[in-house]
């Protein structure tokens, strides 16, 4: 299992679920390729859910192929195994764009033909793709030419894109409104577009003028995670994701200098990215450098020993589409502090699981952080199970439903609106 959110395991393997696993058996399995510009063992959000998604499928007996730029400069096709599962990869040939830590892209007249190829030998019943630029878009156009049904998952913000462009900021506006124009002619072709939260379609479609986007959650598989309900013997803080500008660790950063020295608050970061220096030198500056512990990427094993010894998850992110980190967290039990921006408030329901505080307002986290921290043992356990309560709606076996559902074209409810779930097809 390689590991994301925007979370932020490294590549490691695991085993899936048997009992996330099977499609009922008076269906035909249905031949599905996945095309995306980042999947493992690329960290992120998108990947981690093509990963999960694709392995579910998997299990359940569907055919499942991945078309995604090549981590290095090797590519080509081949069997790999996510998750416990195999599945043939077509690894396209990239080239890594600088600006950001990790990223590789592959050329748009090459996926073109590599889409040909791939349409031509796997002839799949769906492409799904999880995003509009480059592999999106050239697998849209030929699968469109081929009368393959479409279905299409935005994970991307164009303002999130521009930080690591070499764009000038004053062209930057520009480069946003084509990116959302080029969405709309990617998107446009799909049967069905989706996103993981009510608020993301909401915005993806006031910028497109698409409509019925659907808002689908990402899923996860609750049972990975094991909550801790025993009496806490520290305070500490924990973050999880990419460690970039977008994800406003900083703030959480200035908030703990605010703390009460008496909390003695330890503060986690779990992941790795290009603001990690930086970081490191704003904590020696506020004086908290002995508090911080910077992790970089951890298996999957120290990422669930992580949320374990935590006593509030903490997601000062403005940018989140849907967050997995967060989902984890409360998959093991812990009381959220989140910004209140973008999808956040479909997981953290003020005062329920956790609490919400204004984006970037660093006085406002302490204030928060420092209700969980002092907490009374009673109310610390409402939060926990709150959080359990609530993770229930994002179970993956509801996600392989809905996709399946929509592979087949089939009606589905939303699985999350506006906070709430529906009911999941059966």
């Amino acid at each position: 299992m390689s590991d994301s959110t925007d979370l932020l395991s490294s590549p490691t393997l695991g085993n899936a679920p048997e009992r996330a696993a099977r499609a009922p058996s008076d269906k035909p399995r249905i031949r599905v390729l996945i095309a995306a510009d980042t999947f493992a063992p690329d960290v992120n959000g998108a990947a981690r859910f093509a990963e999960r998604l694709a392995a579910g499928l998997v299990a359940r007996g569907h055919e499942v192929q991945i078309m995604a730029p090549a981590p290095s400069r090797k590519h080509g096709s081949w069997t790999e195994m996510h998750e416990g599962q195999p599945m043939v990869v077509h690894r396209l040939h990239s080239w890594r764009w600088y600006p950001h830590d990790w990223l590789r892209f592959a050329l748009p007249w090459l996926i073109r033909g590599e889409s040909r190829r791939i349409l031509d030998s796997f002839h799949p019943d769906v492409v799904h793709f999880q995003s509009h630029i480059n592999v999106g878009r050239g697998v849209s156009i030929e699968a469109a030419k081929r009368n393959i049904r479409l279905v299409g998952t935005n994970h991307f913000m164009p303002e999130n894109m521009v930080k690591f462009s070499l764009v000038p900021v004053g062209l930057q506006d520009r480069v946003i409104k084509a990116a959302w124009r080029a969405a709309r002619r990617t998107f446009g072709r799909a049967a069905a577009v989706t996103t993981p939260t009510r608020r993301a379609a909401q915005f993806l479609e006031k910028y497109t003028g698409l409509t019925g986007v659907r808002a689908i959650s990402c899923g996860i598989n609750a049972d990975n995670y094991a909550p801790n309900f025993e009496p806490r013997t520290e305070n500490r803080i924990l973050f999880v994701g990419r460690v970039t500008g977008e994800k406003q660790i900083d703030v959480l950063l200035q908030a703990a200098a605010l703390l009460s020295p008496e909390l003695d608050a330890q503060i986690e970061i779990v992941g790795g990215g290009d603001q990690k220096r930086n970081l490191e030198h704003l904590a020696d500056t506020l004086g908290i450098r002995s508090r911080v512990t910077f992790t970089g990427y951890v298996t999957d094993d120290e990422l669930r020993g992580a949320y374990s010894r935590a006593t509030v998850f903490a997601m000062p992110s403005i940018a989140e589409l849907q967050s997995i980190a967060t989902m984890e967290a409360m998959a093991s039990g812990l009381p959220i502090v989140a910004a209140d921006a973008m999808a956040l408030p479909h997981l953290v329901h003020d005062e329920n699981n956790g609490y919400l505080f204004k984006p970037g307002d660093a006085q406002d986290l302490a204030d928060k952080l420092t209700v969980v921290l002092t907490a009374s043992p009673e109310r610390l356990t409402a939060l926990k199970r709150e959080s359990l309560k609530l993770i229930a709606a994002h179970d993956i076996k509801r996600t392989l439903n809905t996709f399946e559902c929509l592979y087949r074209g089939e009606p589905v409810s939303d699985l999350v609106t506006n906070g709430a779930s529906s009911q999941s097809p059966e």
